[in-house]
C-alpha cells in the first residue's frame, strides 16, 4: 500500500523559505512522478509542481514558478519542494500526491498525503 507522509510546514513570514518533505512507501518509489499540490480555506485543491520518476522533468504552476523548486532523492524516496519569496497567498495546507504513471500527477491522483499546513504572515 502506497503511504505518502509530509512535512516541513509551518509559520514563515512573507519572504521567508520553507523546505517541504514527502516521505513515500509501500512500491518503487523511482518508477513513478511525484506532485505538490496546495488546498487554502474555501477554495478548489490547486496544482503547484510535478517531477518526474527522474527528476529530468518539472512543471510549476505560474504562481509558485521561480520561487518554489521541486526536486527528488530516489536513494531516500523524498520529494522536496523548496519554497522561497513565500507570500500570504501561498498559505495553504500543501499535499502530496502520486499515480500510476512515471510521467503524469494530476489532481485526481490515486495516492496522497495528509497534508502539512503552511502558514505566511503579512
Amino acid at each position: 500500500q502506497v503511504q505518502l507522509v509530509e512535512s516541513g510546514g509551518g509559520l514563515v513570514q512573507a519572504g521567508g523559505s520553507l523546505r517541504l518533505s514527502c516521505a513515500a512507501s509501500g512500491r518503487t518509489f523511482s518508477s513513478y512522478a511525484m506532485g505538490w499540490f496546495r488546498q487554502a480555506p474555501g477554495k478548489e485543491r490547486e496544482f503547484v509542481a510535478r517531477i518526474n520518476w527522474s527528476g529530468a522533468s518539472t512543471d510549476y504552476a505560474d504562481s509558485v514558478k521561480g520561487r518554489f523548486t521541486i526536486s527528488r532523492d530516489n536513494a531516500k524516496n523524498r520529494v522536496y519542494l523548496q519554497m522561497n519569496s513565500l507570500k500570504p497567498e501561498d498559505t495553504a495546507v500543501y499535499y502530496c500526491a502520486t499515480d500510476d504513471s512515471s510521467v503524469v500527477v494530476t489532481a485526481m491522483s490515486r495516492y496522497w498525503g495528509q497534508g502539512t499546513q503552511v502558514t505566511v504572515s503579512s
